[in-house]
């Protein structure tokens, strides 16, 4: 398969996993953001990358940069907590979605999700698979839905200004 279709099998993969979570999913109208959707996740918009998720032995790699040629040959580009909120990551192989908020993600070139323990038992450092689910993160009770915490960049509004008018 081609990147590119690696993208579209991710992406409707992971609205299709989101839509049946009950979460509105809503689409840019152009290509070419950075963000491919955005979650309505009860109070908060969050702007969402979808990547694909290859399985290399007990864990999943996704890639968290942008790729493009120019004439001084292959430049990648990161993403930032200014462009995207999260990333959402689609493993074909296990037919899974996974749920990663910027704030494991941000700076990094992959995200590796780990789906058995190591052969060495390494405990330290180590993101399980299934804490990123799409049901453990993005579930009734899932940690997201649990904190009630804005996302990063996000204003909270109060209603009236100054706070407590009633005018």
């Amino acid at each position: 398969m081609t990147t590119d279709q690696k993208g579209a099998i991710a992406e409707l993969a992971v609205q299709l996993a989101a839509t049946k979570l009950g979460i509105d999913v809503y689409r840019p109208v152009a290509e070419g953001g950075r963000y491919d959707m955005i979650f309505d996740l009860n109070e908060d918009l969050v702007r969402v990358q979808c990547k694909w998720a290859s399985r290399h032995d007990n864990v999943l790699i996704a890639r968290c940069y942008r790729s493009r040629r120019n004439r001084d040959g292959l430049v990648r580009r990161l993403y930032t907590r200014e462009e995207i909120d999260a990333f959402a990551l689609y493993a074909l192989e296990l037919d899974r979605c996974f749920f990663v908020p910027m704030s494991y993600a941000e700076g990094m070139q992959e995200i590796r999700l780990r789906l058995l323990p190591a052969r060495n038992n390494q405990q330290r450092g180590i993101h399980w698979a299934d804490d990123f689910d799409f049901r453990a993160t993005l579930g009734p009770q899932g940690a997201v839905a649990q904190l009630g915490e804005r996302m990063p960049g996000r204003h909270e509004v109060t209603g009236s200004s100054p706070v407590g008018s009633i005018v």
